[in-house]
């Protein structure tokens, strides 16, 4: 056997006239010397040439891998809400929607209907942002990280920024506090230690190069014990009698009350502006329950410099951003944020249907068995705050290996592992999702 037992590419190109049609010529011919390439290095390990219908499949199922999507819709099993990984909030029916109208037509993006003129992007969600939080402005970037950097670039370049050396975060992706900082182009000046921070550690620090306080919100860990912080509004007044503003970092975006929920209190993007914030920052993709996005609010003369910054248009969001994020404030303005937003149904899901779902599963599948556990908000809000739910736990021979097989479903699921069983949480499995989910499981069980 030797290489000249080959077939041609001309010759494979021949029979793959059905590959041709799907994919493409360039990408099939491609893919036919990759296979091609693959024989010979096989036919040097001493193995015998493959059959031209064997090449023919094999670069089928190569041009099927180079064009299958890696980002894709996936069934989250695991009870993490807001999961990071798994691209935090997913959409309203309304937010994806929107998102479809605008992507499949011209918009009004950056246009005036009433005035026949160029119009601003930004205009969009600000009137909704300042009815909703009390803010006299607003302005939505693609991100919370974005907004922090434009805030500390725009308001305190070549100055400097006092923060409790408690709030020096790092949250997922690398984000940390002093790297922005540095970035920003402002110093950064720590004060107070880990857990005990005072009011007179900021007034102490004060001096003519300060140019903002910042406030951030822990977002993922929990100090207790024998700690103190000073309140926003404390450092709000500390910040009038200064003439300093007050920059607060929310990080989570809460609109509602976690507490009537049974979780603790997340601080709300309300209660900050009546604190007096100059500035707060907030995610649109976490406990908003929108689309990625970093929103500013705040008193109008320091968004307006936000706005006018060489730096805004570098980190503006897009149409789609924009679309969902404007359907997502609608459901809050209209009382329905609960009703509407998927991870407010998780939040509020009772108890009984999370039962009656996993019992239903178990049913279904023939085995299993329910029981309890406890679903996490994630995202970086309400750290170690827990929900009761109800669950479905498999017991299988490998579990490492079921759930490989799980991610490998379409779509596919991604659940977890607990006292060497496989567990799945319907809390954050969405009801359209679940024939899929019982599908996949029927076949491999």
């Amino acid at each position: 056997m030797s290489f000249r037992d080959l077939p041609s590419v001309e010759r494979l190109l021949q029979r793959a006239t059905k590959l041709e049609a799907m994919y493409g010529r360039p990408l099939t011919l491609e893919a036919i010397r990759d296979r091609l390439d693959a024989a010979r290095e096989a036919i040097r390990e001493g193995e015998p040439p493959p059959e031209e219908g064997i090449l023919i499949e094999e670069a089928h199922k190569t041009l099927e891998l180079w064009l299958t999507p890696t980002l894709r819709p996936v069934i989250n099993a695991t009870g993490v809400i807001i999961h990071t990984n798994l691209g935090r909030a997913p959409l309203s029916k309304t937010a994806r929607q929107a998102m479809i109208d605008v992507a499949g037509s011209y918009s009004t993006l950056e246009y005036n209907l009433k005035r026949g003129v160029r119009g601003k992007r930004e205009d969009h969600a600000e009137e909704l942002l300042t009815r909703l939080t009390g803010g006299e402005a607003a302005f939505v970037v693609n991100n919370n990280a974005a907004a922090v950097l434009l805030a500390l670039t725009a308001m305190a370049r070549r100055k400097e920024v006092i923060v409790s050396r408690s709030q020096l975060i790092e949250i997922g992706g690398g984000f940390r506090i002093p790297d922005i900082m540095k970035q920003s182009g402002a110093k950064l000046v720590e004060v107070g230690t880990t857990n005990r921070t005072h009011l007179r550690d900021y007034e102490a620090a004060i001096h003519e190069r300060t140019g903002l306080i910042l406030r951030a919100h822990h977002s993922n860990f929990k100090i207790i014990g024998f700690t103190t912080e000073p309140s926003l509004g404390e450092l709000v007044d500390l910040g009038k009698r200064h003439d300093i503003p007050v920059l607060d970092d929310l990080g989570s975006g809460a609109l509602l009350d976690t507490v009537q929920f049974g979780l603790g209190h997340e601080p709300m993007v309300q209660e900050s502006m009546e604190a007096g914030a100059s500035l707060v920052a907030f995610s649109g993709d976490k406990l908003l329950g929108g689309p990625q996005a970093g929103i500013i609010i705040g008193k109008k003369s320091f968004v307006d410099r936000l706005r006018k910054h060489p730096l805004a248009r570098a980190v503006r969001p897009d149409k789609l951003c924009l679309a969902a994020l404007v359907a997502t404030l609608t459901h809050y303005l209209r009382d329905a944020a609960v009703q509407e937003i998927p991870i407010w149904q998780m939040i509020a899901a009772p108890l009984d249907q999370l039962q009656t779902r996993s019992e239903t599963w178990a049913k279904r599948l023939g085995q299993g068995e329910v029981i309890s556990g406890r679903s996490t908000v994630g995202g970086g809000s309400l750290p170690e705050e827990t929900l009761p739910t109800s669950m479905l736990a498999l017991s299988v021979k490998y579990p490492n290996a079921f759930t490989s097989h799980l991610r490998k479903a379409d779509p596919p699921i991604i659940a977890r592992i607990e006292d060497d069983r496989v567990v799945l949480d319907p809390r954050t499995v969405l009801v359209e999702q679940e024939e899929d989910l019982l599908r996949a499981l029927t076949e491999l069980l």
